[in-house]
Order: structure tokens, then sequence, then C-alpha cells
């Protein structure tokens, strides 16, 4: 094990454990469930922009996404960039109307928006189960990715790497709250884009030059070379669905959009839209760039999946690569706090408090019992999806996105439609949710032909045909307005 790959890691995991404590001391200052779960909605624009980002940058972004890269060629680093204007959708549609709503009710979650808008225990009960079911899944990935990455860097079996990885996230996310995933965040993004650049540079160098690198591409295989990949994988339906899923329907993702009710100002989100848009472009092309090129410089591996720790071994100077180790860990690390934060809110919040035990903040001391049943709750969720991940899948970045369409199909039209559109009611939200989530899985699993079209695409058109239809058709009795601006 080579001590100038470990102590830059170990510097910046002390870091962080820092952030987390620094943080406690606004549980003294304020409502426990405010702090905890959205930070007192005090972030600025800066701050907004590097979690936004961060958040969605993950193990598929750092390690699955170039391993795809790699497998693919320099089509699916155009596939990639498809991401690029996903924040500033996020923050463009939700953003300003979602923070308005968030104030005027008091929501701490993605779920007390939904009830508020369609005061509907049916559509909040689904939303939640299907939100810790796709977290599950989506959580497992980042555990896998980030055990691969030590596993691959350091030599450490994948179980102790695994391990190592668990407790640092559950840890800290389960100290800090809201605050520190956020405040973390800002330092991960960062480092993402330092290790980003980095590795890109150095791929560069030791091929000779990107035209030598291409060159070498071709002569592997030509098909690398073309925006559709060998065997015309990456056909045009395929590219424009891809869109649909990674790009537009990221405005569905719980843990993304709870980001819109948290910032504190108007000139915050305006900011934040601008530098997450850059951060989000740069982070895409150089991290899938490099998978790509890779290619050249490593053209045989057992999995595409260890493309990025095998680069980063190969082509670095050991210090140097131990800087870059801490960006695809903080790329790992930014997405499971944040959706590891959620999956506690959606258990704590949104089922406990609201429906098994709603007197709990009523009582005596209740910041205290809350905070102690955060520990709890947070420490259960990380230590099963621990469990899970010591069996992991070949390829990571199959199985986030099969979660990713999962948590679209049933969040975006009750999201959308719920904050512009006056005629929407509970039964078109909880008939959409049901009916997109049947079909997805029922795509996915029977995977009939679509002539190259992704089924996220199919299900949000049948979700939102169903939406309709029903909210026109049968109006609700009690005829909420739409959320107002």
């Amino acid at each position: 094990m080579n001590s100038q790959l470990i102590i830059p890691l170990i510097i910046y995991l002390i870091g962080v454990f820092a952030v987390a404590f620094f943080t406690r001391r606004h549980y003294r200052q304020g409502s426990f469930l405010s702090e905890y779960f959205v930070g007192s909605r005090s972030m600025g624009g800066f701050v907004l922009a590097m979690t936004l980002a961060a958040t969605y940058a993950s193990a598929s972004s750092f390690i699955g996404g170039p391993g795809a890269a790699y497998k693919m060629g320099l089509g699916w680093v155009l596939l990639a960039m498809i991401q690029l204007p996903a924040t500033w959708l996020t923050l463009g549609v939700l953003g300003k109307k979602f923070a308005i709503e968030a104030r005027k009710h008091n929501a701490l979650t993605l779920n007390d928006i939904l009830y508020a808008r369609f005061k509907s225990r049916s559509v909040v009960i689904l939303a939640s189960l299907s939100l810790l079911l796709a977290f599950f899944g989506t959580m497992v990935v980042q555990f896998v990715g980030g055990a691969r990455l030590l596993q691959t860097v350091t030599g450490l079996p994948y179980e102790q790497g695994l391990m190592l990885f668990a407790c640092t996230v559950g840890l800290y996310t389960t100290i800090g709250g809201f605050r520190a995933v956020v405040l973390t965040d800002t330092i991960q993004g960062i480092m993402m884009l330092i290790g980003t650049v980095l590795l890109l540079v150095g791929v560069v160098h030791a091929g000779g030059s990107i035209g030598e690198l291409v060159s070498d591409l071709h002569k592997i295989d030509p098909a690398l070379v073309t925006p559709y990949g060998p065997d015309h994988f990456l056909g045009q339906p395929f590219m424009l669905s891809f869109w649909v899923l990674v790009c537009f329907g990221v405005i569905g993702l719980p843990h993304a959009a709870v980001r819109c009710m948290s910032y504190k100002d108007s000139p915050s989100l305006h900011k934040a839209m601008v530098i997450s848009t850059i951060m989000m472009a740069l982070l895409m092309f150089g991290t899938h760039m490099a998978g790509a090129l890779g290619r050249a410089i490593v053209p045989d591996i057992a999995s595409p999946d260890q493309i990025m720790p095998t680069l980063m071994i190969t082509v670095l100077p050991p210090v140097v690569a131990g800087i870059f180790l801490a960006g695809p860990m903080a790329a790992i690390m930014s997405t499971i706090d944040s959706q590891l934060i959620q999956a506690s809110a959606t258990l704590l919040k949104d089922l406990y408090i609201n429906y098994i035990n709603p007197k709990v903040v009523e009582e005596e001391q209740a910041d205290r019992k809350l905070n102690r049943l955060s520990l709890w709750v947070t420490s259960i969720f990380a230590l099963l999806v621990f469990c899970a991940a010591t069996n992991p899948p070949d390829m990571i970045v199959w199985l986030n996105l099969i979660a990713l369409g999962g948590l679209q199909a049933v969040f975006l039209w009750p999201l959308i439609l719920g904050l512009y559109w006056k005629r929407a009611c509970a039964a078109g939200a909880l008939s959409s949710m049901v009916i997109g989530l049947a079909a997805y899985i029922g795509l996915m699993w029977f995977k009939p032909d679509l002539g190259g079209v992704h089924p996220i695409v199919p299900t949000l058109a049948l979700g939102l045909i169903t939406f309709i239809a029903v909210s026109v058709f049968k109006p609700c009795r009690d005829k909420s307005p739409a959320l107002q601006s």
C-alpha cells in the first residue's frame, strides 16, 4: 500500500468529519427537524450550486459512466454531455416556486410538498415507499463504487474497502445532518473538479496527444471513434431517450429537488444556476473523456468500472494520484450522503412523525428525542445498504439508471403538474404514480423491442396521459388550487 496515495485521502476524510462536528452547533440554535433536514434554509448561491452538482455527480459519473465510455468509445462522451443542463433545468423549473411553497407550508421534505398540494395520504405513502426502494438501489451503487475504488487503489480486499467507506459516510451524515452534507458537498465538488482536470491532463500526457490517443482507439476498434459506438449501440432514439432519463427527468429526483427548498434568496438561486451548469459541463466531459481515451492506454481490463482508478495509478505520480483519489470518493460520498439524509427524512418525518407518532413533536425535549431517532434511522438504513453491497453487480451504471428511472416515474409529474396545473388532483397524481411505476418495472423486466428507445420515455408519456385523463374526467371533490407563487 503506497502511503503517498493514502495520505491525501486520510486528510480529506478528517476534513469531512471536522465539518460534520462543526455543524452540530447549529442544532442548539433552532428546530432540530428544520436544521437536520434542510439546514434552516440558509444556502447561498455557490454552496447551492456545488451541492446540487456534487449530488448529481455520483459513482455512475466517476466510475460507471467512464467505464461505459471505455467500452463504447467517444460516442458515450457525446451521450454524457446530454446531462449538461440537468441542474439548470432542476433549479429553473422547481426553484423559486418550490422554495416559496416550502416556506409557506413549512415543508421539510418533498413529500410535505406533495401532501400540501394533494392532501392525500396515499400519495405520500406511495411516494415514501418508492423513494426508499429506489434510494436503496442507488445507494448500493455508491457503496460498491466506493469499495471498488479503494480496492483498486489501495489493494484492500473489497469487503474491507466497503466497510471503511460505509462507516465514513454513515458516521458523518448521521453526525452532521443536512448542513454537514451541503458543506461537505462544496468541498467534494472542488475535489471532483481538481481530480477530473488532473486525470484528463495525465491521460493526454501519457498518450502523447489527443490525436495519438484517438488513432490508437481507431486501431483497437474503428467504432470507438464514431458517434454510435460498437454495433451501433448508441443510435439516435437511444440518445434522445437517454436525455429524458439523465437530464429532463432529473427534475423529479427527490435528493436534487429538496435543494430547491433550502436556499436563502433569489440571487442565490440565479447564481447557482450558472455555476452548477459550468460545473456539470467540466465534470461530465472530463470524466467520460478520460474513460474513453483510457482504453488506448489500458486496452485490457477485467471490469470497465475499474478504468478510472486504474488510470489514476497508471498515469499520475503517487502524490497527485492521491489527490485525484479524493475526487471520485467525493463524487460517491456527496451522492450517498444526500440520499441517506433523504431516506432518513422519509422514514422519520414522512412516515413516523406524520402517521405513527405525530405527538412526538409536542413532547418535552422533543428535539433530543428526534435527534436520537434520526441517529438510529440513518444508521440502520446505511447498515442494510452495506449488507446488500457485499454482493455487487458487474457494471454499476445500469443499476443506477434503473433506480433513477423508477424515481422519475413516480415523482416527475406530481411535482411539475402539482406546481403548475390548477386542475391536478390527488386521484390523477396517484394514478400516474402507480401506472408509471408499474409500466417502468414491466418494461425493464420484459425488455420489449422499443426500437432503441429507453423505457423511461414510454413510461413518462403513459404517466403524463394518465395524470391528465384522471384529473380531467374525475376531478377532485375538494378542488385545491395549484400551488401559487
